[in-house]
């Protein structure tokens, strides 16, 4: 029987859910992913090896090897006349917001005043265990 190995190109779907079993995502359709690559988790990639198209495998993320751990310092708050968006900020929104290293992150907007705004900046999946379904549909090697 056929089983994926590091290099190979695979097709699969997965659903991710929460501890209470929320889904926080799905696939629509089978994914491309080539084992080893390094474009999704590198759990999600290692799961893959040694499956056989078919097969359904489940496998638990604690938090620190999905998204990392909820960093406190990564809340913060900016001046809302700094912010230059093109619309009100409202709290669950998301911004993109200019750092002092040079580079832009995306943050959610946590809180709104008259002169400023509060951010986050982890990742809405920080410090969450997540739980993956995944569902080895088929292994595209070349001929």
């Amino acid at each position: 029987m056929e089983r994926a190995a590091e290099g190979d190109l695979v097709l699969v779907e997965y659903t991710g859910t929460l501890e209470d079993g929320t889904v926080f995502d799905h696939s629509e359709a089978p994914q491309e992913v080539t084992i080893g690559e390094g474009m999704v988790n590198p759990a999600f990639e290692e799961a893959l090896v040694g499956m056989a198209p078919g097969e359904t495998k489940t496998i638990f993320l604690p938090a620190k090897r999905a998204y990392g751990p909820y960093k406190r310092r990564l809340v913060f708050r900016i001046r809302r006349k700094k912010l230059n968006l093109p619309e009100e900020p409202v709290p669950g929104g998301i911004a993109r917001v200019s750092l002092k290293n040079g580079k832009s992150s995306l943050v959610t907007i946590k809180e709104v005043t008259e002169r400023w705004v509060v951010v986050d900046a982890n990742h809405p999946l920080a410090g969450k265990d997540l739980t993956f379904t995944l569902i080895l549909r088929e292994i595209k090697r070349p001929v």
